[in-house]
Order: structure tokens, then sequence, then C-alpha cells
């Protein structure tokens, strides 16, 4: 059973509703601060008019006690005399006992805030519940509404007594109870106007992200040469930045994916072509010659041949570009494949009347394929063959360096156009296609020599770079990280 989240999961209705839960919550810490400072101030000033009013009552009262003999008749005639609005007076004994007091209020009325008989006996029960040798405050609740008492000691004619004034706390409940309801409908009406700001920001804000989001679905592998709309901020812009890029890449991967198979496919066509050619011919007449049939055989097995390299070297790219292809890394000496592989070759060179030369060798531990640099070297030296001219020498150089072996293979051929250096490393280029096909060679003569002699080197940490290219010389620098001397022992060579 799928579960619904009450959380949205729109990104436009969650920066909403965060932007209201930000506004509203200093909202309403500002409104509690508020009706907190306004209770606690008028709850301060009612304080200050009964104080005030307790010590203009007690003036009088030392005033008429002068006037008369006893206390209890200058208390009862301060009590008839002496009023202020909306303020009871109770004036105890030292025991508690109840002297005298303003009259209570004897029917509910709006217009009268006296304390009722039954709020003033609360009010007692509640003074004589602490202790009456000290002033008190006090707030005492009741149905009519609640009253601020303060108690202070009064000396009468050396008697003590207690001066109590209650003063009914209506208007002051009133006035927090209408700055409570401007606050309930203020705070609603600004969250509501900030939810709606918000998601007008939020729509506006995300506009170009759902531009993108319709641009890229109308990308498809077909018309992989349109880009995002940039624009909507620094952070939308670095979004479609790297997204166009990675389109650019995927692109660039595309047509090269389309070049290879369209190259692939032009260069597997010419030697199947050749052998269906050659087997229609051969079978095209009942009785041949036992020559006619070892020539044609013969072109059906060099066609055969250059189509099986053909097909191992794009299985290697194509491993090697889905990097599946798994290096057998074993110890073995460096120096040991570059002269096997020169010795290979020397045969071929020597039929084209080319010489091949080592001129600077060194002991070479290193952790490799084997299998993969000696193809990585016999591809740089069929195309320093192949492109030498009659009499030219091939000449092949080893040094070490710091933590790098370098491998250079030197030709005396014509040199590289300068157009041609920055592809000569792409697949099926050459920059003489006619005479790579035509040559005899050790490698598939489909422009794929170098293409994979670069990729063995970067599968091996190293890089084959074009180091120099003029009139009568072409150097071809192989790079590879050193390694530490193999255990197993070894011949020593003869070059």
């Amino acid at each position: 059973m799928t579960r619904t989240s009450r959380w949205p999961t729109s990104l436009r209705s969650r920066l909403t509703l965060w932007y209201t839960v930000l506004l509203g919550l200093p909202l309403i810490a500002l409104a509690l601060g508020a009706q907190l400072l306004f209770a606690r101030t008028l709850q301060s000033r009612t304080d200050a008019f009964i104080g005030d009013a307790l010590t203009a009552f007690s003036r009088e009262l030392v005033a008429e006690r002068r006037a008369t003999l006893s206390a209890a008749l200058a208390i009862q005639s301060t009590i008839s005399e002496v009023r202020f609005r909306d303020l009871h007076i109770v004036i105890l004994d030292s025991s508690g006992k109840v002297v005298d007091m303003t009259p209570p209020q004897e029917r509910p009325s709006p217009e009268d805030r006296r304390p009722s008989e039954e709020v003033v006996a609360r009010i007692l029960t509640t003074l004589r519940a602490h202790d009456l040798s000290h002033p008190v405050a006090l707030t005492v609740p009741s149905q009519d509404g609640s009253f601020r008492v303060l108690s202070r000691p009064l000396l009468v004619a050396n008697q003590s007594f207690r001066l109590t004034g209650a003063y009914s706390l209506r208007d002051v409940d009133d006035m927090l109870a209408q700055v409570r309801g401007v606050f309930l409908v203020v705070i609603p009406l600004l969250l509501i106007l900030g939810a709606t700001g918000g998601y007008f920001l939020a729509t506006r804000s995300l506009a170009p992200v759902g531009s993108m989001a319709n641009r890229a679905a109308e990308i498809s592998a077909t018309n992989l040469g349109q880009r995002l709309p940039v624009g909507g901020g620094d952070e939308l812009v670095g979004l479609a930045t790297v997204v166009n890029d990675l389109l650019a890449r995927l692109e660039a991967s595309f047509a090269q994916q389309r070049r290879f198979v369209a190259d692939a496919s032009h260069e597997l066509r010419t030697p199947t072509a050749i052998l269906r050619t050659e087997a229609d011919v051969t079978l095209s007449r009942k009785h041949r010659t036992e020559e006619e049939y070892r020539a044609s055989m013969t072109i059906m097995r060099d066609g055969a041949r250059r189509l099986t390299r053909i097909v191992e070297d794009l299985f290697l790219l194509a491993r090697s570009d889905s990097d599946q292809a798994v290096l057998r890394r074993e110890p073995l000496y460096l120096d040991e494949i570059v002269h096997d592989v020169t010795r290979s070759v020397r045969p071929l060179a020597e039929a084209r009347g080319i010489k091949v030369e080592v001129e600077e060798f060194v002991e070479a531990p290193f952790s490799g394929d084997g299998g993969l640099i000696d193809q990585l070297l016999l591809n740089l030296l069929d195309n320093a063959i192949k492109h030498s001219p009659h009499g030219g020498v091939v000449v092949v150089r080893m040094a070490r360096e710091g933590d790098e072996y370098h491998v250079s293979v030197c030709d005396s051929g014509p040199g590289i156009p300068e157009s041609a250096r920055e592809r000569i490393f792409e697949r099926f280029f050459r920059v003489d296609a006619a005479r790579s096909r035509n040559e005899t060679s050790a490698t598939s003569g489909a422009g794929l020599g170098l293409a994979i002699a670069r990729r063995i080197a970067e599968m091996h940490g190293g890089r084959l770079e074009l180091a120099n290219s003029g009139h009568g010389v072409t150097e071809f620098r192989l790079t590879l990280p050193a390694g530490d001397q193999p255990t197993d022992a070894r011949e020593t060579l003869t070059v």
C-alpha cells in the first residue's frame, strides 16, 4: 500500500511554504512579545494608579485623624468622603478583620467596576493567606473580571491597620483582547499576502527552469545541436552552462560514433568486396588451372587477413572506449619489447629498402601488458616505415628521465602537413589514404594505428604525442611511467 506524502512535491509549492513559514514565525513571535509587553505595561500603570490612590487616601486619613479623637471615626469619615473611580478600598485591622470599606456593587452593571460582595470576600480570603506585615500585590480572578489588588501596612494613632485597594481589570482585559483580535486578523492577512508574493516570486524564479525542461524534452539524438536557454540568475546560468557543455560533449561523442561507424563500414567494405569479387570471378569458370586457383586464394587470404586486423583493431578500440579492456599487467622489460618489435619489422623495412636503427638503449623494468605494448610499438614502427622514402632510415631511441621512460620513433619521410597534425590521432584518418591502403603493412592500414597506440599508452598511464615533424624528420614520442626492477631473470640483449 502506497502512503501519500503530505509534503508538497512541487518545488514551487515547497518554496512558497518555506517562505510563508519563515515569514509567519517572526510575526507570531512579534505578536506574542507585543501582547506580553502591553500586558506588563498596563499592569504597571494600574499598579501605579492604585499606589497613588492609596497614598492620597492615607494622607486624607491622617488629616482626618487630627480633626477627630478616634481612629475608627477617622477611617469611617475618610471612607465616606474620599472616593476613587472604579477603586474599591478596604481597611483591615491587625487581626485581619474588616474595619471599613467602600460599598461593594449590589447589582451587576457594565458601568460599575466595583467588585461584588462575593468578589470582596474572595479578595479578603486571598489577602489573609499572605503575610500582612509586608506590602502585597496580586491579581484575583472572578466571573465579573479580574481585579488587581495592592495592600500595604497603615499606622493610625499608633494602631496598625491594612490599607487595601482593588481595581477592576475589565478595561485592561478588553484592550488586550482588542490587541489580540488585531493580531489574529493582521497576521493571517500578512501570511496570505506573503504566500501569494512567495508563490509569484517562486513562479517567476523557476520560469527559466521550466523553459530549460521544455527545451531538454525536445532534444534527442537527432537534434543534439540545440542548447538550453541561459538565464535566470547565477545558479541557473551555471546549471544551464553545465548542461549545455554536457550536450556539446554528447554531440561530439555522437558525431564521433557516427563517423566511426561510417568509416568502419567503408573500411570493411573494401576487403569484403575483394573477397566476394574474387570468389565470383573464380567460380564463374568451370575449369581453372592450379596456378589460377592459388593466385585467387592468395588474394582472398590477404583480404581476409586485412579484414581480420581491422575487426581486431575495432574490437580493441570498442573495449577501451567502454572501459572493458583488461590490462594483464606483469613484470617485464620495456627495452626487450622494443628490441623484439624492432627486429620483427626489419624484414618488412628491408623489402622497401629502409634501414631500422637503434641509437640509444637503457634497461627499462616495467609493469604492463606486454601484448598491448608490443602492438603499440609495432604500429609506430609500421607507420614510420610506410612514410619513409626508399633508402631512408627509421631511428629508435630510448631514454629514462626521472620516473618516466621515453621511446622515440623517427622517420626520414616528408613530414606531416600542418593542417593534418591535429588529426593524426583520429580514427580512420590517413594523410595519404591511397598509399596507406595499397602498401604492404604490418597493420590493418585503415588509419587506426596511431589511435590505438595512443589509447594503449593512456591505458598504461602514459601518453603518445607528435614531438617533431618537418621535412626529412618526423618524431613520435612515447612516454610511460617507470617501474621497479622485475624479479625474474633476463637474457642479455644484442641489438
